[in-house]
């Protein structure tokens, strides 16, 4: 397993070792101590996620509030995404900033996403599937939506035309908000 830093510091690209012939590759997608050991310190999960979506569907940006924020590690196993983390955390030198990175089932990449982030993905396949493991348990009280086209964000998220969007994610806050 390789693990490479992104601009956003604690955000990062895990790429596992994979082993491939003529029948197919095999890969180990998640051994905990060699985690901790590359993003270099312990993390507990409690709940895996799986979601399927269809071309250009844009999920997020979802985070969730204090006491109960989620730190995620996200990989794709059907299809390709775009997906993006944003920097949310209050006092920090590079609040609002954001990173994206191309995730697929051919790539096999996860991206590791500390609590006090916001997270999400547009769709660039017809069919994906998408994992994620989480580090605290869905809260939905807690639970909360930046709006993904924010301009003070400006994420040049890589769209043709305008993404099919949940009617929660019709409604994600302005960056702003959070900086009261």
């Amino acid at each position: 397993m390789q693990c490479l830093d992104t601009r956003l510091s604690g955000v990062k690209i895990i790429e596992p070792k994979v082993f491939g012939d003529e029948r197919g590759f095999f890969f180990e997608s998640f051994n905990q101590q060699h985690f901790e050991q590359a993003i270099g310190y312990p993390v507990h999960f409690v709940q895996d996620n799986h979601s399927r979506s269809g071309s250009n569907v844009l999920r997020g940006l979802h985070y969730q509030k204090d006491p109960h924020p989620q730190g995620k590690l996200v990989r794709v196993v059907a299809g390709i995404v775009y997906d993006v983390a944003v920097d949310i955390r209050p006092g920090s030198s590079s609040f609002g900033q954001w990173v994206g990175v191309e995730l697929s089932a051919a790539n096999k990449r996860q991206l590791w996403i500390p609590a006090g982030f916001a997270h999400g993905f547009l769709t660039l396949s017809d069919d994906v599937e998408f994992l994620y493991k989480t580090t605290d348990y869905w809260h939905p009280e807690l639970e909360r939506s930046i709006a993904w086209n924010d301009p003070d964000l400006a994420i040049d998220w890589p769209l043709a035309s305008p993404p099919t969007l949940s009617e929660k994610d019709q409604q994600g806050e302005a960056l702003a908000a959070l900086r009261r």
